[in-house]
Order: C-alpha cells, then sequence, then structure tokens
C-alpha cells in the first residue's frame, strides 16, 4: 500500500507538473521535477522534462547539463533509447509550440532535436518551414542543414509526405531562384517523384516565375526538373516550349511544341487543336519559317473545322480557354475578316456555352448570383472596370494611360481589375494603381477576378487583352458586368458576352459589322489618342552602322510574327529601286532564322544582304523612340501592321509607308494617318506599296513636307489629344448606358 501510494504520489505530481509546463508556470513545474528526481532518480523521463522546462524558461544551459547528467553513465544502447525518449518529448512539446504559434520557441526546440538527431529529415523540414516563418531563410540555410546531402546519400525512410510536400511550397515561395532551392527540389525526385502534387507545385512556381516575375530562364530550371519526373506531360511541355520562346531560344521552343504535338497525335481532336497550335505558335513567333508555317496553319483550318462541326462538350477551364486562342494568328497570315471573323465567333460560341457550363457546376458565386439594379439613383456616377494584363509596361500600358490621365472622376467612378498583377518593380504599374478609385492586384483564377467584379457592381467593363490573355476572355465569358466592351489590346473576341467593340470609322471599313458578333461601337474620330510620347537619347548613328551619311536609311521594326514573306518582297523591290538605300531590321524573333529570311528573299529580288542591317533590342522605350529618328522612311507590315510603332513614328516625324486591308490589323496605320493629317505612303494595294516606298526614298522635298506636317499635327491632329478622345470615350460609355435602361 506504501508503494502503491508513493506511485500514486509521483504520477499525480508528475501530471501536475506537467500542467504547470503548459500553462507556463516554469517555476513551480522546475521545483516539482527536482522533487521528483529525489524521490525516483533512476526515471530518466524526469529529466528530459525538467531540461525541457528550464529550456523554455530560457535556461539553456541548464537544461543541457541537465539531459547530459542523466546520460553520462549510460551504455551506448541506454544512451540510444533515452535519446528517443527525450527527442519524442521535444517533438510533442514542439508541435505543441507550433499550435500556439510560438515559432521561436518551436525552431529553438527543433534545432536541439537537430543535435540529437541529425538526419531526421521530418524534423529538417519543420525547421526550413519554421525558419520561413521567423523570416530567417535564405538558400544557404539548405546548405547549413545539410538536407541536400542527406536526402543524397542516406535512405530516409517513413518521410512525411504531406510535410514534405508543403516545405517545398514554402521554400519555392520563400527563395525559388537560389541555387540550392532547386538542388533540394531535384534531391527530393526519389521520395516524392511518383506524387502529382509534388510535380504540380514545381510547376505553378515555374509559371509564377516566368509570368508573375518575368523570369522565363529561372521558370526554365525548375521546368527541367519536371522533365526528370515526366518528360511526357504536355502541360508541361506547352508551358516550356513558352518559356524557352520568352528567353528567345526559339529552337528549343520550337523542339518542345513538335515533341509536344507528337504525344497528342492519338489523342482528342480537341488535344490535336492545342498541339498544332502551340507549333504554329513558337514557328510564328520566330519568324522566317514560313513555308513550314503555312503548312501548319492549313492543318490548323481544318482541325478547327472538324472541332467547330463536332461542337464538344469541354468540362475542363483550362481546355475551354486554349481552344478559343486557338484561332489567334489567323490575322497573321491573311487579310480574311470575313472567314476568320466567322471562325472566331464559332469558337467563342462554343467556348462561353462550354465556360458558363463549367461555371454553374464548379463556381458557388456565379450558381447564386443575382441581377442587381440597373438604374442608377441620383448623384451616382457611372461604376467603369477596366480589366488588363497590360496596365504596366507594356504597349498597352503606353497607350491606355492617357485615358485615365484625363478621365472625369466626377461623373465616373474608376475600378482597376490587374490580371497577373506583376510582383516586379514596375513605375508604369505603379501609376496605374493611382488612377483608379478601387484597385485590385488579381492573380490569374478567372473565377475570383469575375466575382470581384460581379460584388462590385461594374456598370460597364472594358476589355483591354480580348484574345491576347486567356483569364480576362474566361471573365468576360462569365458577363460579371451589365455592359461590358473590348478597346485597344487586340481585335474583337467573338464572345457573345461582349456587347460592343470600340473602333472608329477608318481602322474598321463600313461592312465590317456584317461579320462582327459585338455591335461596332465607332468614335467620331479615332479610337486611340496620345499626348506624344517621352522621347530620349539616341544610341544609333550611321557611322556605326557603316552606312553612308548620304544613303537613304528604310526601317522596319516589328516582331518576327508579323513578318510576311510577300510584304518583305516588296521591301526588297523598294530597296532595289532606290540607290544608295540601307533597311535596318528590328523586332523580337529567331535572330539566325530572320537573317536568313530575310537574306535569302533579298538574293531573291536581286538585293545584296549587306543592305540590310539587323538591329538589336534596347531596353528602354525612350531610347528606341529616339533611334528612330535615323531613319528616312518607315516601311509598316501586312497584313498585320505596326500600331503603336506607327504612333512612334508619326510622333518622330518619320514618313511612313502602310498597305490598308480589310480587318482591323491591317488598318491600325491608316487610321492613325488619317486622324494626324497625311495620306502620303497609304496604298492600297502592293502596286501602291512600292510606289510610295520608291518616292519617298527619292524624293526628299517630299519627305520634308511630311516631316513639316507631323510637326504642325502636334497641335491640332485628333491623334495628339487624348484629351479630347477621352470625352468621346466618356459620351460612349454614357450612351451605352442610356441604351442598356432603355433596352430595360
Amino acid at each position: 500500500m506504501v508503494v502503491e501510494s508513493s506511485i500514486t504520489r509521483c504520477q499525480k505530481s508528475q501530471e501536475q507538473a506537467f500542467d504547470y509546463l503548459e500553462k507556463g508556470d516554469y517555476e513551480q513545474a522546475i521545483k516539482i521535477y527536482h522533487e521528483l528526481i529525489e524521490i525516483e532518480p533512476d526515471i530518466k523521463s524526469y529529466y528530459w522534462y525538467l531540461g525541457l522546462t528550464l529550456l523554455l524558461q530560457g535556461e539553456e544551459a541548464d537544461a543541457q547539463a541537465t539531459w547530459m547528467l542523466a546520460m553520462m553513465e549510460g551504455e551506448p544502447e541506454q544512451v540510444e533509447l533515452w535519446n528517443d525518449e527525450l527527442i519524442e518529448i521535444l517533438e510533442h512539446e514542439a508541435q505543441r509550440q507550433i499550435k500556439l504559434e510560438n515559432y521561436s520557441t518551436a525552431y529553438l526546440l527543433r534545432q536541439y532535436i537537430q543535435e540529437f538527431a541529425p538526419i531526421d529529415i521530418d524534423n529538417l523540414l519543420w525547421l526550413i518551414q519554421l525558419a520561413i516563418k521567423l523570416e530567417l531563410f535564405s538558400g544557404e540555410y539548405l546548405s547549413e542543414l545539410e538536407i541536400i546531402h542527406i536526402l543524397q546519400n542516406y535512405n530516409c525512410e517513413n518521410v512525411d509526405v504531406n510535410l514534405f510536400i508543403q516545405t517545398i511550397q514554402f521554400i519555392l515561395d520563400a527563395d525559388a531562384l537560389h541555387p540550392y532551392c532547386l538542388e533540394f527540389v531535384a534531391a527530393c525526385i526519389p521520395y516524392l517523384g511518383n506524387y502529382y502534387k509534388f510535380f504540380a507545385i514545381i510547376l505553378v512556381a515555374a509559371v509564377k516565375l516566368a509570368y508573375s516575375l518575368g523570369l522565363p530562364s529561372e521558370a526554365i530550371k525548375l521546368a527541367k526538373i519536371c522533365l526528370q519526373i515526366n518528360d511526357k506531360d504536355t502541360e508541361l511541355l506547352r508551358h516550356l516550349a513558352a518559356f524557352y520562346q520568352k528567353t528567345g531560344n526559339y529552337d528549343d521552343a520550337i523542339a518542345t511544341a513538335k515533341y509536344c504535338l507528337t504525344l497528342l497525335q492519338d489523342e482528342t481532336l480537341l488535344d490535336k487543336v492545342y498541339g498544332n497550335h502551340l507549333v504554329l505558335k513558337t514557328l510564328i513567333n520566330a519568324g522566317g519559317y514560313w513555308e513550314e508555317v503555312q503548312e501548319v496553319f492549313n492543318r490548323h483550318q481544318k482541325l478547327l473545322a472538324d472541332l467547330i462541326e463536332e461542337q464538344p462538350e469541354i468540362n475542363d477551364k483550362t481546355d475551354i480557354s486554349r481552344l478559343l486562342l486557338s484561332g489567334f494568328f489567323f490575322p497573321y497570315l491573311k487579310d480574311n475578316p470575313k472567314i476568320y471573323r466567322q471562325i472566331q465567333s464559332q469558337l467563342a460560341t462554343l467556348c462561353q456555352k462550354n465556360f458558363r457550363n463549367y461555371a454553374n457546376t464548379k463556381i458557388s458565386w456565379y450558381q447564386n448570383r443575382q441581377t442587381t439594379q440597373s438604374s442608377l439613383k441620383s448623384n451616382q456616377r457611372l461604376k467603369i472596370g477596366y480589366i488588363s494584363s497590360c496596365f504596366r509596361q507594356h504597349s498597352v500600358g503606353w497607350l491606355a494611360r492617357w485615358l485615365f490621365e484625363y478621365h472625369n472622376r466626377k461623373d465616373f467612378e474608376l475600378y482597376g481589375y490587374f490580371v497577373n498583377y506583376q510582383l516586379n518593380n514596375d513605375s508604369l504599374q505603379e501609376w496605374y494603381i493611382e488612377q483608379f478609385d478601387q484597385y485590385y492586384q488579381m492573380g490569374i483564377s478567372s473565377p475570383e477576378i469575375a466575382k470581384q467584379i460581379d460584388r462590385d457592381e461594374i456598370d460597364i467593363l472594358i476589355d483591354l487583352d480580348s484574345l491576347s490573355v486567356d483569364i480576362t476572355c474566361e471573365v468576360m465569358a462569365l458577363k460579371p458586368a451589365k455592359i461590358q466592351a473590348t478597346w485597344l489590346g487586340w481585335d474583337a473576341s467573338g464572345l457573345p458576352a461582349i456587347d460592343y467593340f470600340i473602333a472608329d470609322s477608318y481602322v474598321l471599313p463600313d461592312n465590317a459589322q456584317d461579320y462582327y458578333s459585338e455591335k461596332i461601337w465607332r468614335l467620331p474620330q479615332s479610337y486611340i489618342a496620345v499626348d506624344g510620347f517621352e522621347v530620349g537619347v539616341p544610341t544609333l548613328k550611321r557611322e556605326n552602322l557603316n552606312i553612308p551619311e548620304d544613303a537613304i536609311v528604310y526601317f522596319s521594326g516589328q516582331g518576327g510574327c508579323k513578318r510576311h514573306p510577300d510584304t518583305v518582297r516588296l521591301q526588297m523591290r523598294i530597296l532595289k529601286a532606290v540607290p544608295n538605300s540601307y533597311l535596318l531590321i528590328k523586332g523580337l524573333a529567331d535572330e539566325k532564322a530572320i537573317q536568313n529570311f530575310f537574306n535569302e528573299i533579298a538574293i531573291a529580288e536581286g538585293v545584296e544582304p549587306k543592305y540590310l542591317r539587323f538591329l538589336p533590342m534596347v531596353s528602354s522605350e525612350a531610347t528606341h523612340r529616339a533611334n528612330l529618328g535615323i531613319a528616312d522612311v518607315v516601311l509598316d507590315t501586312y497584313p498585320y501592321n505596326g500600331a503603336t510603332t506607327t504612333l512612334e513614328t508619326l510622333w518622330m516625324g518619320i514618313p511612313l509607308v502602310t498597305k490598308v486591308g480589310e480587318q482591323f490589323v491591317a488598318r491600325n496605320s491608316y487610321t492613325m494617318m488619317m486622324n494626324v493629317g497625311i495620306k502620303e505612303g497609304i496604298s492600297w494595294s502592293d502596286e501602291e506599296y512600292l510606289e510610295w516606298g520608291i518616292r519617298l526614298g527619292k524624293d526628299a522635298k517630299l519627305r520634308q513636307d511630311i516631316a513639316w506636317k507631323l510637326h504642325q499635327s502636334r497641335q491640332t491632329a485628333p491623334l495628339w489629344n487624348a484629351k479630347q478622345f477621352t470625352c468621346e470615350m466618356e459620351k460612349a460609355y454614357q450612351q451605352m448606358w442610356v441604351n442598356y435602361i432603355n433596352a430595360e
């Protein structure tokens, strides 16, 4: 009975001490543990808990001494057993401290666990997570822990897979760019390679690096780790091809896209469309592959025709948006809007139907949405929402800023929805933030963006992206605003949910409404206007390019996707007809391929390649504009004209030769020239393009007259009157609203 009473008393004391420990009354807990050790000095757990309590009280040296004293006289087998007991106690307390969000204490406890069990992977993973929470982490910490070495050289069994994957997510969010982080992720493959979530986390991190941080080279490193896990994953290959393209590595982009297509050949018609579009995208952006582009394009037309006839039911949101964008490159190859717009409208209708079916089953707010009250209260401003991924240093961002500069805040309440908000420093993006009454730094979740727009009860939503950004198209398809319109960023998407396409009387021909599903809203003068451009200091000189001072310099500055061979042939014929003339070529493309492309056409047209100069890109837009001054004449592209480049050319007072077509992108330069009062250089056929190119090259007086007119136009032309343009846009918004109210 005495023994039982003693045991019972010790158990109660132990429970009481532990209760004090958990409540943070360490003095009382320490006192009881000392008493227990005096009564039962051979019970090692008393020492473990006493040391733990001392540690929690901040007496690290005493804690260590207590543990060492208890282990001093043990045999190796006993010490190993005692080690395990102590680790278990420290582990339990570390988890308790994490639940209490006492991360510093948990971190300290796990550092001691590491001393007793240096290759315990789970503990090392917890240390990493805690270091990140405490902002102590950098990639170097992985080296200090030696966790990469342990993973590579020890057979670490029974690891907590969920903890492992969660820690990888933490690391990639914290410091994905550090070499040790990449090495760590690669070292995890033998343990996690069979878990798709591991693969997906790495791929998502790569996408974030490429698009949100603008670091495609770093994204490729992560994507290559994914390749080690599964080199036949077509989603990975699609992204990797895009990453390669963004870095200018067009050879690998094309090879990756073609490999992806081979893997999709035995899949569904929808998959074949995606794969073929990917190949078309990489080839056309590289420039110089036009024969192959035409072959792939012809196949693409057939695939799309079959798919439109099939009218498939598509349940995946990503698949739907990719299909919508699969007709994106039609205008680059042919100026045939009657056919292209019909195909695009059919695709858009099919995609919108499928996306809304998806929303009705997967997006809760969409299922429960209610029609908002349409009538305005007295003195209430119209809520205008603007959605774009281009509120940053981007051609659309540079042009659209003037609308916001002059917007009437008295009558309009402005909302900005920044799609895929950039996480790098961007001065123009910061400027845009200041222009809105309410702005949202959104990611890439279209349901979340649409939900916010719906919650804000936007009256008119303006899309500045159209088919250039899939996320924006998904948002517009859900019709989160009462009235929706597309402006500036690209041609219309064809989505039935879009009410208006904002244009003018020049940029679309009179009969364009026949093949547009959106109602064309024509502004009275120009669909775009700017007050001007910042111009820097030029870095180009003729002598540095080995061009004589008395030579005629033609300039053509567009990406490889706009370099149609028929137009390049015309440019070579102009060069051949104008003695002592040179052509400067600039734009994003595969450098080797585009040079071969131009050189081959030049030789075929009887022009020596020595009269061609290929210019590198410059990082500053202001410097780029200043460098335009080296040109005597700018030669536009067709069937896809310049837009920002045309505006910059006209602002710099340089004559421009353009060919006018039927489609929106073949009439951009036309509307800009008409709205600046210049008809010289506007051509309606190949023959006129040649004539104007030759005449402007030979007639210095004509060039001077045009330059003078352009200089004078800065004071009077609609193209340079952004304030008046903004008033016209605002009148359009007000009339759209009146039409909406009347229709109800």
